[in-house]
């Protein structure tokens, strides 16, 4: 439920509904100030291997100020300063850091390191996992590579339905962070059916931001026509909240920014929702309720969903340096 209760629109008048939470999350604002920050102390060219978050218009920004992305380390120079982005990296790619004389700073989302830890621990204590994920996905790529002879991939039930484990007593599944709620758990429900002594994570791996847009969605969804999430199209988070929106009948759409917003859309539409997924800058978004209100949605409410306020400190190799260009508060 809302923090407040949803204004109907009984008059017709076009109308906007902005849901709140929406756009940056924690882990997204700490990993693009890890590159703001390298780049202010030492100046460029600061390298980042992959995009530091999935957002098209947050790479660009960052490349202007004198970040440089790459796909792989060996594509920095010896000795150079390299950044690993938000989704994580494999132990391998850490090899390969240390291999190259590289000066790494992590900004591995803490709650992605979360998911990694797990698949140690359950690596040690001899358990064969279930990783829950999108193949190909820099998350996923990541925590596969801490046990890949012990961790299998599964998108689906139907993949959950054709596994085959060597000890159905020894299975714990993981989950990458950025999944549809609804559609985990009905992977995880077909997993404790077929093997009912699986083991669980301590705690839930799909991050709190992913959870809090999902489930604004899910409450806006008997007032709108239309839900426009903003957001880049290799955003796993993003495209979960279009899926929530098609989901609960909602004609609903993906745009990297208003350009990509098609008038047809809007044919017989009274209500639109606006969210963003938890990359995509707020400038965007408010770009966005401009054009929509040039368009004659005169009418805007927003719709909070839950208040968050969660801050992850600077990864180590940033402690303590320059803490006055840091601003943690999700915007």
């Amino acid at each position: 439920m809302p923090l407040k209760p949803i204004s109907p629109n009984p008059d017709g008048q076009k109308k906007i509904y902005l849901l709140k939470p929406r756009g940056f999350c924690a882990g997204v604002v700490r990993a693009i100030d890890v590159v703001k920050i390298a780049l202010d102390l030492y100046g460029p060219p600061v390298y980042v291997r992959k995009e530091i978050v999935h957002n098209t218009h947050v790479v660009e920004e960052l490349r202007e100020l004198g970040a440089v992305f790459v796909e792989e380390l060996e594509e920095v120079p010896s000795g150079a300063r390299a950044i690993f982005s938000a989704h994580g990296v494999s132990p391998e790619v850490r090899r390969q850091g240390k291999e190259r004389n590289l000066d790494i700073i992590d900004a591995t989302c803490p709650l992605v390191t979360k998911v990694h830890l797990e698949a140690v621990k359950f690596a040690r204590e001899g358990y064969t996992m279930i990783l829950i994920g999108h193949r190909n996905h820099d998350e996923v790529i990541g925590t596969l590579g801490e046990a890949p002879d012990k961790m299998t991939l599964v998108e689906s039930v139907e993949d959950v339905d054709q596994l085959q484990v060597e000890d159905p007593t020894r299975i714990a599944y993981l989950t990458q962070t950025t999944l549809s709620l609804d559609e985990t758990r009905d992977i995880v429900a077909r997993l404790e059916e077929r093997f009912p002594l699986i083991r669980s994570p301590k705690s839930q791996d799909i991050c709190y931001a992913t959870e809090n847009r999902q489930m604004a969605v899910k409450g806006v969804a008997d007032f709108v026509d239309l839900l426009l999430v903003v957001g880049s199209s290799n955003s796993s988070n993003s495209k979960r909240l279009v899926e929530v929106g098609t989901n609960h009948s909602v004609r609903s759409y993906l745009v990297n920014d208003r350009s990509e917003v098609d008038p047809a859309w809007f044919e017989g539409v009274v209500n639109v929702g606006v969210t963003a997924g938890a990359s995509a800058p707020e400038h965007l978004v408010s770009e966005l309720v401009e054009s929509l209100q040039q368009k004659g949605f005169s009418a805007l409410e927003e719709v909070e969903m839950i208040e968050e306020d969660v801050r992850f400190s600077l990864p180590p190799e940033l402690a303590g340096a320059s803490s006055h260009l840091y601003s943690i508060a999700t915007r």
